[in-house]
């Protein structure tokens, strides 16, 4: 299993985090993991993605030319990444901020509303975290209990986010499994 993840939003939505920790699960799990983290000139409210490389063998690159999974945040990067992610790939897109609008080739496109969901648990900038449940209920590559261990070492300089961080992946997480119960 080689999953090749790009994570895209702007400065200041938790893209570096994200890919971090995922990054950081699967290495947990005993997998390879590569993480490349990518700031525009503005960084906070610029155009900030990463690349995050997932396999159970050896990684010889952490560049992703064309992604197995594409996890957008807002619309200038889904115009900016959506022609890297290969024909039959995920394209989460982040619906409250981004409008996926019919494409050419054959995706699997998971439409969610991270921000609005985010907001509806209190706080806005968990949305990243509730952008990796979702991908986690949808590719189930990684254990849950895995990403919430990640969430805690990540934010151990802020234990204050923690237990939000760990619902709002939960949240993603059971969002994804009614849309798998709906197909």
């Amino acid at each position: 299993m080689t999953e090749k993840i790009i994570c895209a939003g702007f400065g200041g939505q938790g893209i570096m985090a994200m890919g971090k920790i995922l990054a950081m699960s699967a290495l947990r799990e005993g997998k390879s993991a590569t993480w490349l983290p990518s700031y525009g000139a503005e960084v906070r409210g610029g155009t900030a993605h990463c690349m995050v490389v997932l396999s159970d063998g050896p990684i010889a690159s952490p560049m992703v030319e064309k992604a197995d999974s594409l996890i957008v945040m807002n619309d200038p990067s889904l115009k900016r990444f959506r022609t890297a992610l290969r024909p039959g790939g995920l394209l989460l897109v982040n619906a409250t901020l981004a409008q996926c609008l019919g494409t050419s080739r054959r995706l699997r496109v998971v439409k969610a509303p991270l921000t609005q969901m985010a907001i509806d648990l209190g706080l806005e900038k968990v949305a990243n975290t509730i952008a990796i449940g979702v991908y986690l209920g949808l590719k189930k590559i990684i254990a849950l209990s895995t990403m919430e261990k990640s969430i805690e070492e990540v934010l151990a300089h802020r234990p204050n986010l923690v237990a939000i961080n760990k619902r709002a992946l939960e949240e993603g997480f059971f969002f994804a499994q009614k849309l798998n119960k709906s197909r």
